[in-house]
Order: structure tokens, then sequence, then C-alpha cells
């Protein structure tokens, strides 16, 4: 069943997409900070989660966690490539490149809004993060025969500073301040919708004339971002088939809410704009999707 939530968020995410896309210069000012308004988002994510519990269950979900982490950074991308390279050639690269990329700082967020168990979720933002400045540039290389210089030291940088910052800042609020965070805690999901509309505004304002100049090529890539969200969505299921529902979720939410701001910094620079344009375009799904993974979540058993 559809909740109130889920058709605010839905409304929020597209009428904040169009509004970037159709006033690109109004929210240009944006531009330069989705990632630190994902700390932010993040912090508010963080607010509900005992991270201390977290660590202790790590041992708990260790088969999980391996599963999860080789499908998600080599079989999945290695997959997909091969896929796209026979049904859509120009697509192949930009599909590699994205499903190939970490799992998603956003993923949490998501996890906790279906549900979802939280701490694969959570070590799959970690491990991936950390493997994935060698898994990619060694899948395009093998796959493609191109090279990809991804810096080991700047993934590191931009995961402690999107991820343990807010994690950081939560810990010890926690400890110094306990009664504001449970006051922001009745607030959290409007605070976490506000920082979502920033998000997509700072992204799609900076594409919005490459979507309005390229309407076929831009309908091509919306298509080809559903399809691979949706492949996601279903491989993340499937893989995790006959374990609980928070895990089943948790593999789907890995797989599919992928780090797509991170392949929007560096594609256009190596690979030109139609690999850009797939991440943007990904921001489609990776938001409108959210709701319909609920639907599927509630039918699992």
């Amino acid at each position: 069943m559809i909740q109130r939530n889920d058709l605010v968020l839905l409304l929020v995410i597209v009428t904040s997409m169009a509004a970037g896309i159709a006033f690109p210069e109004q929210a240009r000012f944006l531009q330069p900070y989705p990632l630190y308004l994902m700390m932010f988002q993040l912090f508010f994510t963080f607010i509900k989660i005992e991270f201390g519990e977290v660590f202790r269950n790590i041992g708990k979900n260790a088969s999980l966690l391996f599963v999860l982490s080789l499908t998600k950074i080599l079989l999945i991308p290695a997959l997909l490539f091969f896929l796209t390279e026979a049904l859509w050639p120009k697509y192949a690269i930009p599909v590699l490149l994205l499903s190939g990329i970490s799992t998603g700082v956003v993923a949490p967020f998501v996890a906790d809004l279906l549900g979802a168990s939280m701490t694969p979720v959570l070590m799959m933002v970690v491990v991936s993060s950390l493997l994935v400045p060698f898994s990619l540039p060694a899948l395009v290389s093998l796959l493609t025969g191109g090279t990809l210089d991804i810096s080991f030291l700047s993934m590191v940088k931009i995961l402690f500073m999107v991820i343990f910052t807010p994690a950081a800042c939560v810990v010890v609020m926690r400890r110094l301040i306990p009664s504001f965070l449970e006051k922001l805690q009745r607030v959290q999901f409007s605070l976490s919708l506000a920082f979502f509309a920033l998000i997509n505004l700072g992204v799609f304002s900076k594409y919005s004339s490459y979507f309005l100049k390229n309407p076929i090529e831009l309908a091509g890539t919306v298509l080809v971002a559903f399809a691979l969200s949706i492949a996601c969505h279903l491989i993340g299921f499937l893989v995790t088939w006959g374990r609980e529902k928070g895990e089943r979720l948790a593999g789907a939410v890995s797989f599919s809410y992928l780090n797509g701001i991170l392949v929007i910094g560096f594609a256009s620079q190596f690979f030109g704009p139609l690999a850009a344009a797939l991440a943007v375009a990904y921001m489609l799904p990776f938001f409108v999707l959210i709701v319909p993974a609920r639907i599927a979540g509630n039918l699992l058993k």
C-alpha cells in the first residue's frame, strides 16, 4: 500500500528535478555542493542508527557481505556491460562505469525507508567504496582496453568526508546532547526531503542545457537508466534468494542505489558527456523507484 510519505517523496523528487532543468540559473548556486548536501542528508539518516550495534553484528553478516561485494563490484558490471554492448553498444561503457561504481552514500537512507537490514547496506557503502578504486579501473581496462585514473586517496577522502563526518557527529552528539537528537528525529523525514530537493536542484541544473538540446538522446538515456536500475534491483533480490526479507531488500538497495555523483565527477573528463548524462539520468529511477521498491518489498515473505 502506498503511504502518504511515499507520495510526498515522489512529489518533492519529481518537482525538484523538473525545477533544476527548467530554472538552471536560479539553481546554479547549488551546483558545487551536492556532496556537502549529502553529508547533511546522511546526518539525519544516521540519527536512527546505533553504530555500536551495527559493528557488533558484522560477523553475523560476513557471508552475505562477501556475496554482495563480489556480485556488486565484479559480476554485475561485467554482465551488464556485455548485455548492453549486444543491445545498444554506445551505452556499454556508461553502463559499465555506473554499475561498477560503489554503493551510494544515500543507500542507508533508502534502506531505512524500505525497512531493509541496515548493517549490510552500511558495510557495502564502506567496502565497495574502498574496493572500487581498484576494481573499476581493472574492469574498464580488461573489458574495453581503455584506462581510468581514479585516485585511491581521493576516493578515501570523499568516503571519509561524506560518510564518516556525519556519522562521527551523530556519535558525539548522542553522547553529549542526546535530547537534541531526539528532537531532530521527529523532523527527520522533512529535513531529509529538503536536502534531497537541494541535491536534485544542484545536479539537474548543471546538465539542464544538455537535456534540453538533446531530447531524443535524453529519452534513450532515461530508458537505459531505468532499465539499469530495475536490473540491479532484480539481481539484488535474486542473489539474496532464500534469506529474510530485510536482507533481500538490503541486496536490492546495495546494488541499485549507486554513487552516481562520483561518476558525474569523472566520467565526462575521461569518457565524454554520454557517461555523465547517464549518471545524471540515473537520478530519476534512483528516487522514483523507491516507492515501487517499497511495494515490492511488502510482497516479499
